[in-house]
């Protein structure tokens, strides 16, 4: 595996860790994969800052709360310490297509930026 795949690979499976329960309900573990200068664009049009988006996580996962289903998950390494991953995403009925930049910060992939545009399937 060349150092663009493991890059590519690295910030797929910790993408994938923050869509999980037990990640997602813990602001500790959160907080950990989270860049110091992280924001993010939510499907609601919001702006979240690094700080609101641990705290909301935390306050709406619960014990049996669901994973996020993912869908069509890419990736590219676009510069040594950059990769960007896009795919899709389906909770409670709602879908977004989804953007996120890892940054590779003191040797580990930090998530940095993310954005969530809602979308609906419309009928051929």
């Amino acid at each position: 595996m060349s150092e663009r795949d493991a890059a590519v690979e690295a910030a797929m499976e910790l993408e994938l860790a923050l869509l999980t329960p037990k990640i997602r309900s813990s602001p500790d573990r959160v907080g950990a994969l989270l860049h110091p200068d992280f924001h993010e664009f939510g499907a609601s049009g919001r702006h979240w800052s690094r700080a609101a988006i641990i705290a909301s996580l935390a306050a709406t996962t619960g014990p049996g709360s669901r994973p996020v289903a993912v869908s069509a998950m890419r990736g590219v390494q676009l510069a040594p310490e950059l990769v960007h991953l896009t795919y899709d995403t389906e909770y409670d009925g709602s879908r977004a297509h989804r953007s996120s930049l890892w940054r590779r910060t003191d040797g580990r992939w930090l998530l940095y930026f993310h954005q969530a545009t809602p979308f609906s399937e419309r009928p051929g």
